[in-house]
């Protein structure tokens, strides 16, 4: 392993002490990022000098006076944030030359925060996927093992963390797309509460579901961006109109008395063994440092994948309509008419697998199929939910695995989708549920990371953020770092 990388905190104190500028910090991430992007292709658009000027804003807003743990520090946006005057691709050929005339109310905050924004990272085009393998732009290679995938969909967002380019990402997550890459790249990734964190400018998969979430190295990193992140937004219908309490805070709280739910449905035949191990000695940290493990179960966990895969389609069905070669976004050459655009615009600009999820969320929203699939999946969603929430009033949170596996070789082509989409099974239960999860490393497996996901009742992120950072202080799996000596020259 290579020596340990920059964290928000540790950055916020050299800055604060004026032993570095953010321009200095701002020109090492760029150089860093030319020097290995081109390998994992982690970055689909990088704005340089957008970047140093906010740099050179942040150095004089220091030199004025102002104390923001985040001013100054470097960062990328998933490129599922719109950005003003930077081009917001999806990593689709659809959108690969759409340049926003406004910013997401996450880039406003973390702007208005002082951070600075290097540019976009590479993702699965429109968030679908779960390798990173999808994109327009090509697949993000893994920065532990360059033959392997980062996680998908917020892949760049983890690789980038993982290999230092920035101490910190924005991801999404929809069905695990925070959580499984940040497993897979060894980081820390946050999903919070559905409405906790705005949804507008950030363009929409499935819309019941997303939300935005911070990807860094510790927790202590997620809870200080998440205090900027979280709130109000009144752009966002769907937003929590609650206090955003100080995530930083209440991290230094012991866990003695913790009750720590281990659902028994986590450690079945999905898990990949060596996985299930490692997870399981993470989670007798937590009972070292003070925690009660109980034994639960959600029986419906094995109903959430296809539950997923009726109702995101059919959300991304719904959203991805607007894009027909009329308004923005890719159109093709020389329709013969009206239909003909329609057709070409869309068959040429969406990839495989965004068509494969429209066709099959067109054909649930069908009115022959619309009460056989769609509100079916509706009714287990509510019975997924209703079982969270039962387990969650006998423990504070549940825990076990992030992911199912260590990250799978690139263009595997012996898995099929579906065993693409159970790469999600032990995510997606929060999304469908709207409850805030959160993956730690917990460890490797063949000097491949594992992630450890514990999971909170709604909008309880300080207790997750809390539990995790605990972990950390007794562990130094974040801490570990993949050896780049190849990718930098």
């Amino acid at each position: 392993m290579s020596g340990l990388l920059p964290t928000i905190s540790s950055l916020a104190r050299q800055l604060s002490e004026g032993s570095v500028s953010s321009r200095e910090l701002v020109e090492d991430a760029i150089a860093r990022t030319e020097q290995i992007n081109p390998t994992l292709n982690t970055v689909i658009s990088l704005d340089k000098e957008g970047a140093l000027a906010a740099a050179g804003r942040a150095d004089q807003a220091r030199a004025d006076g102002a104390t923001s743990p985040l001013l100054g520090v470097p960062m990328l946006h998933k490129d599922i944030f719109c950005t003003q005057g930077v081009r917001t691709s999806c990593a689709s050929k659809m959108l690969a030359d759409f340049i926003p005339p406004y910013n997401a109310t996450v880039v406003n905050k973390l702007h208005d925060a002082g951070m600075v924004s290097l540019g976009k990272c590479n993702m699965d085009e429109f968030a679908m996927g779960s390798s990173n393998e999808t994109s327009f732009f090509g697949a993000v290679k893994n920065p532990w093992d360059v033959t392997r995938v980062p996680g998908g969909s917020s892949g760049g967002s983890a690789a980038a963390v993982a290999a230092g380019l920035v101490p910190m990402a924005t991801g999404t997550d929809t069905g695990g797309s925070i959580r499984q890459p940040a497993a897979l790249c060894g980081i820390t990734g946050l999903k919070p509460t559905y409405g906790r964190v705005s949804r507008y400018g950030m363009i929409a998969f499935a819309s019941s579901m997303d939300q935005a979430g911070p990807m860094a190295r510790t927790a202590e990193d997620c809870a200080l961006v998440l205090n900027a992140m979280a709130g109000h937004d009144l752009l966002d219908s769907t937003c929590a109109d609650l206090p955003v309490p100080d995530y930083a805070a209440t991290l230094e709280r012991g866990i003695e008395g913790l009750r720590v739910g281990i659902p028994k449905e986590f450690f079945s035949s999905h898990l990949n063994a060596a996985v299930a191990k490692t997870v399981t000695t993470a989670i007798k940290e937590l009972e070292a440092a003070g925690a009660t493990i109980v034994d639960v179960s959600l029986p419906s966990t094995d109903l959430g994948v296809s539950t997923y895969y009726v109702i995101a389609p059919a959300e991304a069905s719904a959203n991805l309509s607007r894009y027909d070669g009329v308004r923005y976004g890719y159109r093709c050459d020389s329709p013969t008419d009206l239909q003909d655009l329609y057709l070409r615009s869309r068959t040429e600009g969406f990839g495989e697998e965004v068509k494969r999820r429209i066709l099959i969320g067109t054909f649930t929203l069908s009115a022959a199929s619309y009460d056989q699939y769609f509100m079916k999946a509706q009714q287990v969603r509510r019975l997924i939910a209703e079982e969270y929430q039962s387990v969650l009033k006998d423990v504070d949170v549940i825990a076990g695995p992030s992911a199912p596996n260590t990250a799978f070789v690139l263009n595997d082509d012996s898995k099929s989708v579906t065993d693409m989409y159970m790469e999600d099974v032990f995510t997606i239960g929060a999304n469908l549920a709207g409850l805030p999860a959160i993956s730690v490393p917990a460890g490797l497996v063949d000097g491949l990371p594992v992630g450890m996901q514990l999971i909170g009742p709604r909008f309880g992120e300080a207790e997750l953020l809390n539990i995790a950072h605990q972990f950390q202080r007794r562990t130094d799996w974040h801490s570990l770092t993949p050896n780049l000596e190849g990718l930098t020259g």
